[in-house]
């Protein structure tokens, strides 16, 4: 019998799962475990993969990947435990899938070029959604993803039928008209309607994203970098003259922060 090191990798991390969600010997916290209660962290490992991508980090993101990978195999063990699949159901799933959409990897090889894949893939999932008994254009655009990425998926899909803006300036200008909507919103002190209009201007401004071929959460997940780096670089200057943020005034945290830009831009 091998030990667990002799096995091969993802057979190890299976064994070692299936060791953590045994009954009396297992993990107590693994152990009361749902699909429901590890969603989240399946979803944070997802980010934490992203991050390590955008910081060119290779070693962390094999880390993340892992750590993913783990996610994977820990619903699957759950899904196991009913009787619904395994981990080799999965696996088989997805490659079935991947070779159902790349005929032209796999059978035809007719020297089809990226667009006309990517309209084939379309018509493909198309084919699948109606199989699995999803009718509408959006029914299967899953509830939940991040709600500027589901903003942009749902608009993909209306797009394909041409329910869409024609060019980035067109939605430039519904911007500015839902802009207005939000400041007439805000006056009335409606909470609810402030809202409402608000998810307008978040919807309008994910389809501006599309329009110019930009990643809204890559977007924003970067200028969040860059407001905490020069936010960093007014706290560093006020403690090296023995300030706190509090004793400083905005005027002078405003200076600071300009300051960085310069910085950041090579100016002096």
């Amino acid at each position: 019998m091998p030990t667990d090191d002799d096995k091969p990798p993802i057979e190890r991390l299976r064994a070692i799962m299936a060791a953590l969600r045994t009954p009396q010997t297992g993990c107590p916290w693994d152990l009361e475990q749902n699909f429901r209660t590890i969603a989240p962290y399946t979803i944070e490992e997802a980010y934490e993969v992203a991050d390590a991508i955008e910081r060119e980090d290779l070693p962390a993101l094999k880390e993340e990947l892992g750590d993913l990978l783990f996610q994977v195999v820990f619903h699957s063990r759950m899904a196991e435990e009913r009787g619904a699949f395994t981990f080799n159901d999965v696996a088989a799933t997805i490659s079935d899938k991947m070779v159902r959409r790349h005929p032209h990897v796999f059978e035809t090889r007719d020297g089809r070029n990226a667009r006309e894949q990517t309209v084939l893939w379309e018509e493909q999932k198309a084919d699948e959604r109606k199989a699995k008994g999803a009718t509408g254009l959006l029914d299967d655009v899953p509830h939940g993803l991040p709600g500027m990425t589901r903003a942009v998926k749902l608009q993909k899909r209306a797009a394909r039928v041409g329910f869409d803006w024609t060019d980035a300036r067109s939605v430039l200008s519904k911007i500015a008209e839902e802009a207005e909507e939000l400041v007439r919103a805000a006056e009335t002190k409606s909470a609810d309607e402030t809202e409402d209009e608000f998810g307008d201007l978040l919807f309008v401004i994910a389809n501006l994203s599309r329009h110019l071929d930009v990643d809204p959460e890559a977007a924003i997940r970067r200028t969040n970098e860059k407001f905490a780096r020069r936010f960093r670089h007014i706290e560093q200057r006020l403690a090296a003259q023995a300030r706190a943020l509090e004793e400083a005034s905005l005027e002078e945290m405003e200076e600071l922060w300009t300051e960085a830009k310069r910085i950041e831009r090579g100016e002096q």
